[in-house]
């Protein structure tokens, strides 16, 4: 039958400290069990929450890294706030990260959320979606491959390029459900992702969620683009790190259990799915090689 959608996983970020040899234990498991992709958020500080206060790794400097003990997988944030840096630091980390990995790159870009860490790192955390749109034509038209003279409000380039030149154009993947950020994006990305909660974690509310995309794809005049979904996948018998999302329930059961959970998620219009495993380590990573070896069949 093959496999229905393409499947990726997102690797440790807060759940508990990481250290460097589990993440690249993690990275090649998934790449030999059969995952299409690996994702990293791409946060600095959470707190305030109930919970203590966590932080994963700098996202950039980890995806260079595993891009360079990998061989086949994709690698992306999940996804890159493009307040946090100057967008054309971001489009050249891109490019850095894209030519390291051989060309799996693909750039997830979004407008931000989490107030604590913009207030810990002293970035501004105001009119997000307006520095979205000074900053995203600027990353856009430079992993393209164009020059670009920008002067926005927020965010300036001046006959800007990227060199060395790229290998090819980046792929970009837009995550959100904001309206004026969907509008500017959805024109220009090859990707739209949902996180889990955004939809309830289930192929219906994912087929809701992606009727409305469709909807402003339709109204942009924008080309078509893949559908991407996070989908939380809870394995059973196995402690759990994550808290409680009482409106968004884990997928979880057999193995069978998660292959239809995904499959249906497929038939729903989903071209990705990308598991946020609980918990996430390598022994969950291998289990779920079953999973795509079912999807495969």
């Amino acid at each position: 039958m093959g496999r229905p959608v393409r499947v990726g996983v997102q690797l440790p970020e807060v759940e508990r400290v990481v250290r460097w040899p589990e993440l690249v234990a993690m990275a090649r498991a998934a790449e030999e069990v059969g995952f299409d992709s690996i994702w990293l958020g791409d946060h600095l500080l959470y707190r305030g929450d109930g919970r203590p206060e966590r932080g994963p790794w700098e996202a950039w400097t980890t995806m260079a890294a595993l891009a360079a003990v990998t061989e086949r997988v994709e690698i992306g944030p999940l996804v890159a706030c493009l307040a946090f840096h100057p967008p054309g630091l971001v489009a050249k980390m891109a490019a850095a990260v894209d030519e390291v990995s051989g060309g799996r790159f693909v750039l997830g870009v979004g407008a931000g959320w989490n107030e604590a860490e913009f207030r810990a790192f002293g970035l501004p955390f105001d009119r997000l979606a307006s520095r979205f749109a000074d900053a995203f034509p600027i990353v856009r038209g430079l992993v393209q491959g164009e020059r670009v003279t920008h002067r926005g409000e927020l965010a300036r380039a001046d006959d800007a390029v990227l060199l060395p030149p790229l290998r090819r154009p980046v792929p970009l993947m837009v995550g959100s459900v904001g309206e004026r950020v969907l509008t500017i994006a959805l024109p220009h990305v090859q990707r739209w992702n949902t996180w889990f909660d955004w939809f309830g974690n289930t192929p219906e509310g994912f087929a809701s969620l992606n009727a409305r995309i469709d909807a402003l794809v339709e109204r942009t005049g924008a080309a078509p683009v893949e559908r991407s979904a996070c989908v939380l996948v809870e394995l059973d018998g196995l402690a759990t790190e994550r808290p409680e999302y009482p409106d968004s329930p884990p997928l979880r059961g057999s193995t069978e259990r998660i292959t239809d959970g995904l499959r249906a998620l497929g038939e729903a219009g989903a071209d990705e799915v990308i598991c946020v495993v609980n918990p996430i380590d390598e022994r969950s990573i291998r289990v779920l090689g079953e999973v795509l070896a079912c999807l495969d069949a």
